[in-house]
């Protein structure tokens, strides 16, 4: 395959595909949760949105064969060190606190008015130059979390019945998700402890006034919606060819040129904006999601998991009458995180299975066998609707 001029320029390592290693990525061409669910609703004035958030990881294992890195991972008692700790710290049954070269983030923003939601995706091939792809990726969520806690999904809401000096007091400001990913990779700039380093990135905000789900994403990471058991929205990756996603990127400083990295910006990225209903669900994903699980298989799972939960929550009283338990959207939204992280770690090791990577690789020409074994990280949030 000839590869066109401005790719030629980037540096392509490839290596054979064994059951325990995937292919290499192109150099920093890429890589080569989660608390407990829980409710996210408003107070102060009435917004008649609530999110129900799950999340899920799994690293993947360690390659004996790859290069080795000295990490230098954010001290546990610097501030971003606390923040990643605190983030892995609940328990989580498919990989523990091992998250791998993702990271996310899941944030209130200003007075409960809506959440805030990220992930990225370290890119592997800075491994190539003793780069730990993690660090970026950490700091890059840390930073986007920081920003949208002190802003409003949209429009600084004020409550009419107030005098005008007091509405003129409100404080914060609109955040759109685009402006996140930019104050977040300035933030990354200008981090010390970041030498090096790129990642994707998907950073949505959901509205607890008028339900408005919008979305900035840039590489391969993404999100689809699911409504009625049908993918309703599928965000599309941004790659500059197979396998080398868009990425933000710190270059090394002591190098004055550095022609193998791509270096794309937060302006690159693309938008999306739509109005979400009761009972949607959205999923955020890295593609090691993407590249081992179909879509509808993603429904099916959200599908299998919504009947079980609607057996478990009803429980049968002397009288005979059912009793809901209302903490069964929460549980559910976990339990649909888990699911699919699971689904996704099983499909990675079967060279058997015809994945979406390997269907990819295909009309490249390319021949790929079976999963593609990668990081996974899933964040899962389900509206509901007050009637």
């Amino acid at each position: 395959m000839t590869l066109s001029a401005s790719c030629a320029s980037l540096l392509l390592k490839t290596s054979s595909r064994t059951p325990s290693s995937p292919p290499a990525k192109f150099l920093f061409s890429r890589r080569n949760l989660c608390p407990h669910a829980r409710t996210y609703t408003s107070s102060s004035l009435p917004r008649p949105y609530r999110f129900h958030i799950g999340a899920s990881w799994a690293g993947k294992p360690p390659d004996p064969r790859g290069p080795r890195v000295k990490s230098n991972p954010f001290p546990p008692d610097s501030p971003i060190g606390k923040w990643r700790d605190a983030t892995l710290s609940r328990p989580n049954p498919a990989a523990g606190v091992h998250i791998g070269e993702d990271f996310f983030y899941i944030q209130d923003m200003r007075e409960k008015s809506g959440i805030s939601l990220g992930i990225a995706d370290g890119v592997g091939g800075w491994t190539e130059s003793g780069v730990d792809p993690s660090v970026f990726s950490q700091a890059l969520m840390y930073h986007a979390q920081r920003y949208a806690k002190a802003a409003w999904p949209g429009e600084p809401e004020v409550d009419p019945t107030q005098e005008y000096e007091e509405r003129e007091q409100v404080e914060g400001w609109e955040l759109t998700p685009v402006e996140c990913l930019e104050s977040a990779y300035g933030g990354v700039l200008r981090e010390r402890n970041v030498l090096a380093g790129s990642s994707t990135a998907c950073i949505l905000t959901l509205n607890a006034s008028n339900g408005v789900l919008r979305a900035a994403n840039l590489g391969d990471s993404g999100f689809l919606v699911i409504r009625s058991s049908s993918v309703i929205y599928q965000q599309r990756s941004q790659t500059h060819f197979f396998n080398c996603p868009k990425q933000l990127s710190k270059l090394p400083t002591a190098q004055k040129r550095f022609s193998r990295a791509c270096v794309d910006h937060p302006s690159d990225a693309d938008l999306c904006e739509m109005k979400l209903r009761h009972g949607d669900i959205v999923i955020v994903y890295t593609d090691g999601l993407s590249d081992n699980v179909f879509p509808s298989e993603m429904v099916a799972i959200c599908s299998l998991v919504s009947r079980q939960s609607q057996l478990s929550k009803r429980t049968i009283t002397p009288t005979g009458e059912s009793d809901v338990e209302t903490s069964a959207e929460d549980e559910e939204v976990q339990a649909i995180a888990e699911r699919i992280v699971d689904y996704a770690r099983m499909c990675m090791h079967n060279t058997k299975r015809v994945s979406p990577f390997e269907r990819a690789a295909a009309r490249e020409g390319m021949y790929f066998r079976g999963g593609k074994v990668d990081d996974v990280t899933v964040v899962v949030a389900m509206v509901q609707e007050a009637i």
